[in-house]
């Protein structure tokens, strides 16, 4: 292993580091110091706002427990696997780092999916307590994930005129989510935006690799 890949491992692995203790950081204060779906308003368009999810990024839900916890499992080893392998085929670090952002925000979230549930009590109606004598709300792989961050940038009344919705109140980015969730979304947006270059290389490669054979 070269002294570059090298280098390259160390930086992502502090990203990665960096990113899992604000999110853990975060998620641990809110949990032992707000009940659940209470909320603080920062300014007008920002509030930290206590929620608790079993679903996707941003509070949404579809699958079953057990396969979603699965699935993330399953993808954030291959998402690693995947960083370690293109960093030593040669990736630049502006494809390598939103890809360790992407690695440690689904990392995030599987922490509180798979332990928090055993080691924190309930927030209905209280304070959580880390690692309660009679055990956690719920089992290993159970947990909930934590939400926080809700950014409402618009609030306003629906003029009358428009049909069906006119006059209801509507909120523009309501979502509740977390710094897990942010750094999946920083991570694809960057790799999407600005990395074209890196996929067109892959695919010039694989082309040269056929044609020799």
């Amino acid at each position: 292993m070269t002294e570059e890949v090298k280098s390259k491992l160390l930086k992502v692995s502090v990203v990665v580091l960096v990113v899992l203790f604000i999110d853990q950081f975060s998620k641990i204060w809110i949990k032992t110091h707000l009940t659940l779906n209470e909320s603080i308003r920062i300014t007008n368009w920002f509030y930290i706002s206590f929620i608790e999810n079993n679903g996707m990024a941003f509070g949404m839900e579809f699958f079953n427990k057990i396969f979603l916890t699965s699935f993330r499992i399953v993808a954030v080893i291959a998402i690693g696997y995947y960083i370690y392998n293109a960093i030593k085929k040669g990736a630049r670090l502006g494809f390598a780092i939103p890809a360790a952002l992407i690695f440690a925000g689904a990392l995030g979230n599987i922490i509180d999916c798979v332990f928090y549930g055993m080691i924190f009590s309930s927030s209905s109606g209280q304070v959580a307590t880390f690692m309660p004598e009679g055990g956690g709300y719920a089992t290993l792989f159970y947990g909930q994930v934590v939400d926080m961050l809700r950014f409402p940038l618009i609030e306003t009344t629906l003029p009358s005129w428009i049909p069906w919705i006119g006059g209801s109140f509507f909120t523009f980015f309501d979502p509740v989510f977390n710094v897990a969730d942010s750094a999946i979304c920083i991570g694809v947006f960057y790799i999407l935006l600005f990395q074209r270059k890196y996929f067109m290389s892959l695919d010039k490669e694989r082309e040269e690799v056929v044609n020799k054979e």
